[in-house]
């Protein structure tokens, strides 16, 4: 977990590390939002007793961590001023221009999300505000994100009930956005945080039994590090080799399949090997060097997510390959610019591009927000835009959302290589309506990894999916309604059955 140390939180330190990666950074607007924060939340603590700028602090911190630009670490400074204090968005505009009072604003508006049961107005109404933020300017969601990764660190002095209630909100809405906006390590992070909360009696037991064999796969990781080490210097490859654990939250979900049955001899990733190369020509030369030395399983396969990313940009090879004991472990391989965009998320894309424009432009047009409004490489968040505008009914909102945007996520591919990004439980038909209407509608068939499934079969990631069609076929059935979970295949087969 990244926990600032309390000597690291203080302001010098958040401009050295703005410094470290930002071209032209404007240390003025961020010296005039400190001082306005520490003014407005002057004598403010907060139940752990530390002051509430220590918190305002904090989330600056992350979002500079995430290499965010400088009006969205003046929002983080002031993210909770408007609600909390005396100083209003009029004061800030004043002070520190309209994108910074816009991202306050918008904070403050999805600041008050609470749960109050799946199908609770005040709930969703929220979810509505918060979505319909998020595709106006994405960096509105980050900063919320970084404030509830810092306030999931104190939930230990909430009275229980609420701190149950906060815990809960994170796994259902918090990590799987982070997830979806590519900061796949904070999701993971979130969810360890909320575990011992939603699941204290699973976190207990799982905690006790998982021990030894995270203590186990370690011995054995740093011995393959140590070798792969080796082996790589001598084919002349600068690389950096780091073992990753297994979150708990996630190896609770995968001890709980049916294939498992919480037999953890059974998790083939519970520590995993990641190596960093310069070159993307050095991640297939590391990969062949891994294959060398260490017979791959071929019933995992190779996934190979540099040549086709994952549509929400993670890049990466992983393989797993069977030790000397029969053990089994995955390697990841990626290049040092693509584990930037992995640690980063959509953060990264904005990141990169000012580094190849480093000399050309000015703290004013780096810190214009143009990335992040609208979010043109994230489909999903146009379709939430949509979604604001088409469905009327609450309920059909949320449960939309549920599937298609905060649900657990797959990737399949199309014969041609192409990926989907599908919910989890989604189906054929499912996969027939994201690639095209058309499609959808002439479904008869379908095959995975080359053996036919019926239509209800649930789909799992990596499996490549072909779709029998009858062009003459004009109506879908009616019975697939009853196994579809993506909107766009529901909206696409009750419209179709409905004009035909």
């Amino acid at each position: 977990m990244i926990k600032l140390k309390k000597e690291a939180l203080d302001f010098s330190n958040l401009l050295k590390k703005v410094s470290s990666y930002h071209p032209a950074p404007d240390f003025s607007l961020l010296e005039r939002s400190y001082q306005l924060a520490q003014e407005a939340h002057q004598g403010q603590k907060r139940l752990s007793g530390e002051p509430v700028i220590n918190h305002c602090l904090a989330v600056a911190h992350y979002l500079a961590d995430w290499r965010l630009d400088c009006a969205s670490l003046a929002a983080g400074l002031l993210h909770d001023a408007v609600e909390d204090t005396s100083l209003g968005l009029e004061e800030i505009k004043k002070e520190l221009g309209e994108d910074v009072a816009k991202l306050v604003d918008g904070v403050t508006k999805v600041g008050h999300l609470k749960m109050r049961g799946p199908t609770s107005e005040d709930f969703i109404e929220t979810l509505r505000k918060m979505f319909l933020a998020m595709s106006r300017d994405l960096r509105v969601v980050i900063i919320k994100i970084a404030d509830r990764y810092h306030n999931m660190q104190t939930l230990e002095y909430l009275p229980p009930d609420k701190a149950k209630g906060i815990a809960e909100e994170t796994l259902e809405v918090y990590a799987p956005l982070a997830e979806r906006l590519g900061i796949g390590e904070i999701k993971g992070q979130l969810e360890d945080l909320a575990f011992p909360y939603v699941y204290p009696e699973d976190y207990q037991w799982l905690k006790k039994y998982a021990a030894p064999y995270y203590q186990k796969a370690e011995k054995r990781i740093e011995r393959v590090r140590r070798e792969l080490l080796h082996a790589l210097a001598q084919e002349g490859l600068r690389v950096e080799i780091n073992g990753r654990a297994k979150h708990l939250y996630s190896l609770w979900r995968k001890l709980l399949r049916p294939e498992i049955n919480k037999d953890i001899e059974k998790v083939y990733d519970l520590m995993a090997l990641r190596i960093l190369t310069e070159r993307v020509a050095d991640c297939y030369t590391a990969l062949g060097m891994v294959h060398k030395l260490y017979r791959p399983v071929p019933y995992l396969g190779v996934r190979d997510w540099i040549a086709q990313p994952k549509p929400n940009g993670y890049q990466s090879i992983h393989t797993n390959v069977f030790l000397g004991d029969g053990r089994i472990i995955e390697v990841q391989i990626r290049t040092r610019q693509m584990h930037e965009q992995a640690e980063y998320g959509i953060a990264a894309h904005w990141y990169l591009a000012q580094l190849k424009l480093k000399n050309k432009l000015t703290s004013k047009t780096i810190d214009e927000g143009r990335f992040f409004s609208p979010a043109e490489k994230l489909t999903w968040v146009r379709q939430l835009a949509d979604w604001q505008k088409e469905i009327i009914d609450s309920h059909e909102f949320i449960d939309s959302v549920k599937f298609d945007v905060l649900s657990h996520r797959i990737f399949v591919f199309s014969p041609k290589g192409d990926a989907y990004d599908l919910p989890e439980g989604a189906t054929p038909v499912d996969f027939a309506y994201a690639v095209h209407s058309q499609l959808g509608d002439q479904v008869i068939g379908a095959k995975v990894n080359g053996k036919m499934v019926p239509l209800d079969y649930h789909l799992k990631s990596g499996e490549v999916v072909e779709i029998l069609v009858n062009k003459n076929k004009k109506k879908p059935s009616a019975d697939w309604l009853d196994f579809v979970v993506t909107r766009q295949a529901r909206k696409k087969i009750s419209q179709n059955l409905r004009y035909n």
